[in-house]
């Protein structure tokens, strides 16, 4: 039986990261993976994504030339896009196999489950370590209604060949309203049903408000407070949609995206006296479980820290560090943002706007017509929008951006913050002239001075 000084169940940002500090310390280290090399970031999520939405980012800043020098804009051709990402995204796997390599892990192909606490079996093979670090992050929540197998997934959309001509999705979050916003360029018929109120419900509603109404305007169909109950195939390969209060929708394609939970179940943790739900796996302040040398990282942990890519590195570094160092403090999370790929986007990072406004007393809200104020740097996105928290020190705290450009914009809000930089430090910094930085810095200065 071979033995490790670390495995880790997963391949994923919640795994490899950790596994090359913990290899670079001359630690014995595998890697557990059931699928692909990289996991789902790499090869189904967020790069296949961005891959994708790109051209649909830079039609929209062209259309806003539209009658100011461009006359024409580019069309979209989403087979030959697609050929690409596969071509692209279809070589990682093979990519990280050669990295991982280079590195010196150890790949173990199979699912893993646990014999005892420093044992796993995978594929009838059994493997010993010192260390075990879960991140085996998050699975679709299925929706369990007949008819239920013709539902497709974010994964299946993102492997399209061609883009049916009315497209229904169940679910008014990330994922729904991205794809949506693809959906809408490309001029197809969009339904979004929601059992909720309003989309995108975790970020500030008067940003999603104004995409949800640009997306009407584009011809999507919201549909709220709504109960899917049942699913139709008919003959000729359409769907029929029912549910309470006279729901039907007839569509070609239905993509169901209500949420996600943590992939935990068949590692026979409860056998280990892990705690374990589909929220993910219960974890103290050094991301152990109730067994102290298994740890999880990432999305399979049960946290209302933001989920993300760059979460999981982050907690996958934290993790390396903490095997090598028995008196590691406990993990800090810096302010995190995170960013919805709608178009345009919306971006949030630290103090809510919501808990600001209901918190007056603490905070100070300040907000900046950006796009108006600068369409001359922000490529003529005269909708764009900045919304400011400052805490009564005067320091900067949170922030939320509705902006094509808001991914760039919110990384440096996030410095700004983490840094606790104010109208002193920043002044004594010279930025390029003329970017979306430079504006972004001449909006916020005086801000902190009010």
């Amino acid at each position: 039986m071979k033995k490790y000084d670390v495995i880790f169940v997963g391949s994923g940002h919640a795994c490899w990261h950790g596994a090359v500090i913990l290899k670079k310390a001359g630690k014995s280290v595998a890697l557990v993976e059931r699928e692909f090399l990289g996991g789902t970031c790499t090869n189904y999520g967020c790069n296949a994504k961005i891959l994708l939405d790109s051209p649909f980012e830079l039609k929209e800043a062209l259309d806003r030339y539209a009658g100011i020098g461009l006359e024409k804009t580019a069309a979209l051709d989403w087979k030959t896009l697609m050929q690409y990402k596969k071509q692209v995204i279809g070589y990682m796997p093979s990519a990280l196999e050669s990295i991982f390599g280079k590195f010196g892990f150890d790949i173990i192909r199979g699912a893993g489950a646990f014999i005892d606490e420093h044992t796993i079996e995978v594929s009838g093979e059994r493997y010993q370590a010192d260390y075990f670090v879960i991140g085996t992050g998050q699975d679709y929540i299925p929706l369990d209604i007949p008819g239920k197998e013709h539902f497709h997934n974010s994964r299946d959309f993102l492997s399209l060949d061609e883009i049916p001509e009315h497209v229904t999705f169940v679910g008014a979050g990330i994922i729904s309203m991205e794809f949506a916003s693809i959906c809408l360029s490309l001029g197809r018929k969009v339904d979004i049903v929601t059992s909720g109120k309003s989309a995108l419900k975790a970020y500030p509603q008067e940003y999603a408000s104004q995409v949800v109404k640009k997306m009407e305007a584009q011809g999507a169909n919201f549909v709220l407070n709504a109960q899917v109950e049942s699913i139709t195939k008919h003959e000729n390969n359409t769907y029929t949609l029912t549910g309470a209060d006279n729901l039907s929708i007839t569509t070609d394609y239905i993509l169901v995206a209500v949420g996600r939970r943590a992939n935990v179940y068949g590692m026979n943790l409860e056998k280990l006296g892990i705690n374990i739900s589909d929220r993910g796996i219960k974890v103290d302040e050094h991301l152990r479980t109730a067994v102290p040398h298994i740890y999880a990282s990432g999305d399979v942990i049960d946290t209302h820290i933001p989920k993300l890519t760059p979460t999981a590195e982050f907690d996958s570094n934290y993790i390396a560090f903490d095997i090598l160092n028995p008196v590691n403090p406990a993990i800090a999370y810096p302010a995190i943002p995170n960013l919805v790929f709608t178009l345009p986007r919306i971006a949030q990072v630290g103090i809510s706007i919501r808990e600001a406004r209901e918190k007056p007393e603490l905070y100070r809200v300040e907000e900046v017509a950006y796009g108006k104020t600068m369409s001359w740097i922000n490529k003529n996105e005269t909708d764009a929008h900045i919304t400011y928290v400052f805490n009564k020190e005067r320091h900067l705290v949170g922030a939320a951006i509705m902006s094509d450009d808001a991914g760039v914009l919110i990384d440096m809000l996030t410095i700004i913050i983490n840094q606790k930089l104010g109208a002193t430090e920043l002044s004594r910094m010279i930025f390029a002239f003329p970017t979306q930085t430079y504006g972004l810095i001449a909006t916020l200065l005086p801000l902190f001075l009010k």
